[in-house]
């Protein structure tokens, strides 16, 4: 059953979708703080017949809109959150749009439009056939750093949903079985005394050294850590010059493992560091917790959905500008980058698929690939996936070997390559909700999967209750 009604309006409205996806891209706002993207989006979403409420998980650039009635409930996840400081115009050499601003260095934009463009196509597809159930556009706020998923499972939003879907931008078109890591986010911050630094510093504590010996601690712990764990900081607040001795100074800290308890663990460990370092130092340190998400959970039922639906629906459409533009971009690309980036992505498999070989823009889908993927990054999806059954995929949107987090991929998400790799994400997203709504067998399928995985047990937010978004974090970003 294929959902040509709604791929016709995904097309149909292809301008309009587009339209979102640049003006999310020209707003370019930090997560927490993307409320004109989502006033935007939520105007959009009405436009079409949703009901919108703004808000959602305490946020004020949280989204739910709702169409329909009755169950299933298919849930959709967008974002449309920014990244500091890699502001970049849609070219394919280094050009800052506005110099030291943030930029769609993750193709969020892209995210968020081509959910919405899921969403409403899907709409039309089910007005067609006269279908009940119930379809969610979720926009979620600051993915990349404060968990923004966590505060709305919190509120329950997921577990009201049979299932949610979603995907990301990227190099490839393909659905893998692959987990995240879960990560807690800290700001730790001494507080010591501040003296000169060359006439009297015996009458310092310097808040700076604190920072310095954490971080120390830090590093001689990593040898004790389980394998594929991370920990890793900046420091935001390192004084003010160097006569001065400090008397603050901030660092923060992710601590990431591939499971929740893990984290938990190895949270408590990091903070000894820190209260280890202000004994030494007779400083006192303050812990604030910036966020605390789950490891993604895999639902193999509807990873399998997604990739039959993508097979259906097929690659992007790249014309002759898209190819150019990526030939262009790829000069700033390091040797072996692209080749680097292959290899990385199809870890645990036989081989990197050969048709792979020659293409920089991958106009073809990839077979959907068997073996779990080493963690390697954090998404507050996993909370979603720990809520309700989820799964996503990636869709070209980028030139294989684009850095993740960078200008480039900022550029690619402001132009044709991201567009087309967005319109049809909102296909494959419209196709796949048409079987939930219409295969039962399916859908059970999937929650029965869901049920084993978790062993049945309620999701618990891993923030504790009271948690408020830490919306002063990348206020000046």
């Amino acid at each position: 059953m294929q959902a040509e009604v709604a791929g016709n309006y995904i097309d149909e409205k292809a301008a309009t979708i587009t339209a979102v996806s640049n003006r999310i891209w020209a707003l370019a706002e930090v997560g927490l703080h993307e409320e004109q993207s989502a006033q935007y989006l939520a105007d959009a979403l009405r436009t079409e017949g949703f009901d919108v409420r703004l808000g959602a998980g305490g946020m004020p650039s949280g989204l739910e809109a709702t169409w329909g009635e009755g169950r299933p409930v298919i849930g959709f996840l967008g974002e449309y959150d920014a990244l500091p400081g890699v502001s970049q115009k849609a070219l394919p050499l280094r050009e800052e749009l506005s110099p030291g601003s943030a930029g769609h260095g993750c193709g969020h934009n892209l995210l968020g439009a081509g959910a919405f463009g899921a969403v409403i196509g899907l709409k039309r597809e089910m007005e067609a056939r006269g279908l009940t159930g119930t379809i969610k556009y979720f926009g979620c706020p600051a993915e990349e750093n404060f968990g923004g998923k966590a505060h709305m499972a919190r509120e329950g939003l997921f577990t009201a949903c049979d299932a949610c879907l979603t995907w990301h931008p990227g190099p490839l078109n393909f659905v893998r079985s692959a987990a995240s890591l879960a990560v807690d986010s800290m700001n730790v911050t001494f507080r010591g005394r501040t003296a000169h630094a060359a006439a009297d510093p015996h009458n310092g504590r310097s808040a700076l050294d604190a920072v310095q010996l954490m971080n120390l601690g830090v590093e001689f712990l990593r040898e004790h850590m389980p394998a594929k764990a991370r920990v890793h900081y900046v420091i935001t607040n390192g004084g003010g010059q160097p006569n001065v001795v400090p008397a603050t100074a901030t660092v923060w800290y992710y601590v990431r493992a591939p499971q929740r308890g893990m984290v938990d663990e190895l949270y408590q460990r990091v903070i000894r560091c820190a209260r280890g370092a202000a004994e030494m130092t007779e400083t006192e340190c303050d812990i604030e917790l910036l966020d605390a998400i789950w490891e993604l959970l895999p639902n193999t039922t509807l990873e399998k959905v997604l990739a039959e639906c993508m097979a259906r629906v097929g690659p992007p459409r790249f014309g002759e500008a898209e190819r150019e533009f990526a030939r262009k971009l790829s000069e700033s690309f390091r040797p072996g980058q692209r080749e680097a980036f292959l290899a990385a992505a199809f870890e645990g498999a036989a081989a990197v698929p050969e048709e792979l070989g020659g293409q920089l823009l991958n106009d073809t889908v990839v077979p959907r690939v068997e073996a779990a993927a080493q963690p390697r990054g954090s998404t507050d999806v996993g909370d979603t996936s720990w809520c309700c059954p989820t799964a996503q995929f990636g869709m070209a949107c980028s030139a294989i070997g684009t850095p993740g987090h960078s200008w480039q991929f900022a550029a690619q998400s402001g132009m044709g390559i991201g567009h087309a790799g967005m319109l049809q994400a909102a296909k494959v997203l419209a196709e796949a909700g048409l079987v939930l709504l219409t295969d039962p067998a399916t859908l059970a399928a999937a929650r029965e999967e869901f049920a084993r995985r978790t062993g049945g047990k309620a999701y618990r937010c891993a923030m504790p209750d009271g948690f408020k978004p830490p919306f002063h974090q990348l206020a000046n970003k």
